[in-house]
C-alpha cells in the first residue's frame, strides 16, 4: 500500500496540520510504503516573498522530520524538484473538464480571498494536486475534510484517463481521521485553524510554553461554564475538548467528566500544561536539526533520488499510452 501526501511551505506549521495530518503519517509509515511531499508549486499560486518562500521550505522540511516523519521509511522531498509533476499536471489538463475546476470550494474561497491575482495557478491547482497523487500510483490519500474534494476529483481524472487511453493510474482513496480531520481557529471556532487568520488564530509546534499558555488562556469560549462537547451549541470549548484529547489520549467523555463543576479557566490551563509537555519534544528535535543544516539537505536529496525513479516510471507509461514519443 503506497501512502501520499503533502503540506505548503507557507509558514508555521500549526498543531491543525500535526493532528489532521502529520500524526497520522507518522503512524502510517510504520506499515507502507509512504510519500511525504513540501509542495511549493501549490504554494506560489498565492502572494509570496521568494527569499521567504526558500526559508519556509527548509522549515517545513524540519517541521515532518521533528514531529517524526523517519527518512529511513518514509520518502521526502521537495515538489518542484520533480519536473515531472509539472509535466503530468498539462497532460492530464486536457482530460480535466474546466466545470469541474470552477466548481472546486477551495478556488471559490481564495479567489475572493486574493481577487487580484486570481491567476491559471490558482484555477488549475486542482489538476497539480492530482498529478502529485497519481505520479506516485497512490492507494491511500490521508486528508482533512477540506481536501476530500480535490480527492475526488483525482479519482475522476485517474478513470477519465485510464477509460481514455488505457489502464495507467490507480485510483486514490482518501482517508480521514475519526477526529481531529478539522482543528478549528482559537480566535473563531467557527473557522478551520489557519494561519491566514493570524497567530492568536493557531498554536505553532514550535511556540515556546509562555506563548503556548497566552493563546490557550485567551481562545475564545462559549456562553456559560459547563466543559461539554456540544460543535454546534458550543462550538469554542468543544474544539479544546478535541484539542486536548487528541494530545492527551483520553477521550473527550472522561474529559467532561473530570471536569465537571470546573469552569472554563482551569480547564485552560490543564490544556496549556498538556500542551506545553506534548510539544516541548518537537521544540528540542528542531533546535537540533537547525544546527544540521547540511543532514537536513541530504535527507531531502536522497528523498528526491527515490521520488524521481517512481515518477520517471509512472511517467513512461503515460506517455506511451497518449503516443507521445
Amino acid at each position: 500500500m503506497r501512502v501520499f501526501s503533502g503540506i505548503q511551505p507557507t509558514g508555521a506549521i500549526h498543531i491543525g496540520n500535526y493532528l489532521g495530518a502529520i500524526k497520522h503519517w507518522v503512524e502510517l509509515q510504520k506499515k507502507a510504503e509512504c510519500v511525504f511531499v513540501i509542495v511549493d508549486l501549490h504554494a506560489i499560486t498565492i502572494p509570496y516573498q521568494p527569499e521567504e518562500l526558500k526559508k519556509n521550505i527548509f522549515d517545513t522540511a524540519i517541521a515532518y522530520l521533528a514531529a517524526g516523519i523517519d527518512p529511513e521509511k518514509s520518502i521526502l522531498f521537495v515538489q518542484s524538484q520533480i519536473k515531472e509533476h509539472t509535466e503530468l499536471c498539462w497532460l492530464l489538463g486536457t482530460v480535466c473538464p474546466v466545470g469541474d475546476l470552477l466548481r472546486m470550494t477551495q478556488y471559490k474561497e481564495k479567489s475572493k480571498q486574493f481577487k487580484r491575482m486570481i491567476n491559471a495557478g490558482l484555477l488549475n491547482y486542482p489538476i497539480l494536486q492530482t498529478a502529485d497523487i497519481l505520479l506516485y500510483q497512490t492507494d491511500i490519500v490521508p486528508v482533512g475534510k477540506d481536501q476530500l474534494q480535490h480527492v475526488e476529483l483525482a479519482r475522476t481524472i485517474a478513470r477519465k484517463f485510464n477509460q481514455r487511453f488505457g489502464k495507467v493510474f490507480v485510483e486514490p482513496k482518501s482517508q480521514i481521521p475519526k477526529i481531529g480531520a478539522k482543528i478549528m481557529a482559537l480566535n473563531n471556532p467557527k473557522k478551520k485553524m489557519s494561519k491566514t487568520l493570524g497567530p492568536k488564530s493557531y498554536i505553532s509546534l514550535f511556540d515556546e510554553p509562555d506563548e503556548i499558555k497566552k493563546k490557550v488562556m485567551t481562545a475564545v469560549t462559549d456562553p456559560g461554564k459547563q466543559i461539554k462537547y456540544d460543535p454546534q451549541k458550543k462550538p469554542g470549548i468543544s474544539n479544546l475538548l478535541t484539542i486536548y484529547s487528541l494530545f492527551s489520549g483520553k477521550s473527550i467523555k472522561k474529559l467532561e467528566k473530570d471536569f465537571k463543576g470546573r469552569g472554563y479557566e482551569d480547564f485552560k490551563r490543564s490544556l496549556a500544561k498538556v500542551l506545553i509537555n506534548s510539544l516541548e519534544p518537537f521544540r528540542r528535535k528542531r533546535k537540533e536539526l537547525l544546527a544540521r543544516e547540511v543532514y537536513v539537505e541530504e535527507i531531502l536529496n536522497q528523498g528526491t533520488k527515490r521520488a524521481k525513479i517512481l515518477a520517471a516510471s509512472t511517467m513512461i507509461g503515460v506517455r506511451k499510452k497518449m503516443g507521445l514519443v
